[in-house]
């Protein structure tokens, strides 16, 4: 399967199992499919074209899910937005990419995200839908005429080179700019990650990592689509809620940074819930320290514990720790290359450095991005062709 409709469409084949938690909201994998598929439509009743883009400024839910895999469906190029940018932020975004869609959830952490956005100039801007409001309502009404041919049709122009999403990075070096990813880079990627950390159909993953981040998005929902396994996701990260969560849904799978870790093993009521489902976590981006590792697996249970290493230009993924690795190794690496994936270090004249000297990390493979989005400048001086 190279394209992100092929992969939908064949979730269905794990039929009536449990899909998606979010709060008192249940979906079996069928209904999961069903309700992208309903998305779809409505993307084609409202004139989304291939190749046209469609931003999200929304926290972690089920919808945020399934605009961003209807429109893919249907060729459409998913855009997330970092739910802290400010409206002038996710203005620019929007105006680099020329989205036409703008899916909000209105009034998360107090914010009016559609007032912060019309303040400012955003001209191929078309839609604007509040996922939390009446007019998600509207917008899934859109599509209810739209026949399954018409929808299997787009579906199937899909091509494996086209792209899937522009994620813009953070802009630590200057404004954001707009890393473009295909389907067939994305899939292989995170099928080869959720081999090499063991993810399965008996897995619940509770997926933490915002869905604006690769973390929360390929390496979150992609990755259960990709493997059947259940998902639950959150907006944002509370411990109590978190220790709940895993109790009462009995949650298998917590990736997330070094914090979310160390927050549970030091929270003062965590001995109150059961966690003894836990098994996986995958971790990276900061300090990892051995004696974590250990207690993680003493007392949460965690039997799989990996780090990894990737940036956004690299569809989020270089190296990867595996799952027979010490804790040394998973405290002081970020593991090896993924398959069919090269890694150096080098000095200044490109020249590769001797083993334990500073150098830049330099890597080639299916994972590179084609380029940053409408960028031609940037993308050369990024990539050595």
């Amino acid at each position: 399967m190279l394209t992100i409709p092929q992969v939908v469409r064949a979730a269905a084949e794990f039929g009536d199992r449990e899909a998606l938690v979010v709060g008192d909201r249940r979906w079996s994998w069928n209904d999961f499919v069903d309700e992208v598929h309903r998305v779809a439509k409505s993307f084609i009743a409202l004139g989304l074209k291939p190749h046209d883009r469609v931003a999200v400024w929304a926290p972690n839910s089920a919808e945020w899910m399934f605009v961003a895999l209807g429109a893919q469906c249907v060729g459409g190029v998913l855009v997330p937005i970092n739910t802290r940018f400010k409206g002038n932020e996710a203005a620019y975004v929007i105006e680099r990419s020329g989205a036409e869609f703008l899916f909000v959830s209105n009034g998360f952490l107090g914010i009016d995200y559609v007032s912060n956005v019309g303040e400012h100039h955003t001209p191929t801007l078309r839609h604007v839908v509040d996922i939390a409001g009446p007019a998600w309502k509207e917008f899934l009404n859109a599509g209810v005429d739209v026949p399954n041919s018409v929808l299997h049709e787009r579906e199937t122009a899909v091509q494996p080179d086209h792209l899937s999403d522009i994620i813009f990075t953070s802009g630590t070096t200057g404004r954001p700019k707009g890393v473009m990813s295909r389907h067939d880079q994305t899939l292989r990627v995170f099928s080869e990650w959720s081999s090499v950390v063991g993810l399965g159909p008996t897995d619940r993953y509770l997926i933490v990592n915002p869905f604006f981040h690769t973390f929360g998005y390929k390496a979150g929902f992609l990755a259960c689509l990709l493997r059947g396994a259940t998902m639950l996701p959150v907006p944002m990260f509370d411990v109590p809620s978190v220790l709940r969560l895993v109790s009462d849904e009995r949650v298998t799978a917590l990736p997330g940074p070094p914090t979310l870790y160390l927050s549970i093993l030091d929270h003062p009521d965590r001995d109150s819930f059961d966690l003894s489902t836990l098994r996986l976590a995958v971790t990276g981006a900061a300090a990892v320290p051995v004696e974590m590792i250990r207690r993680m697996r003493e007392e949460l249970s965690f039997d799989v514990i990996l780090t990894a290493y990737g940036l956004t230009e690299s569809t989020g993924t270089i190296t990867m720790c595996r799952r027979d690795d010490d804790p040394e190794t998973i405290s002081f690496t970020s593991g090896r290359a993924i398959d069919g994936v090269e890694v150096r270090i080098v000095d200044e004249n490109n020249d590769e450095v001797a083993r334990g000297t500073s150098g830049e990390i330099v890597c080639r493979g299916y994972n590179v991005m084609p380029g940053y989005f409408a960028d031609p400048e940037a993308t050369a001086s990024t990539i050595d062709t």
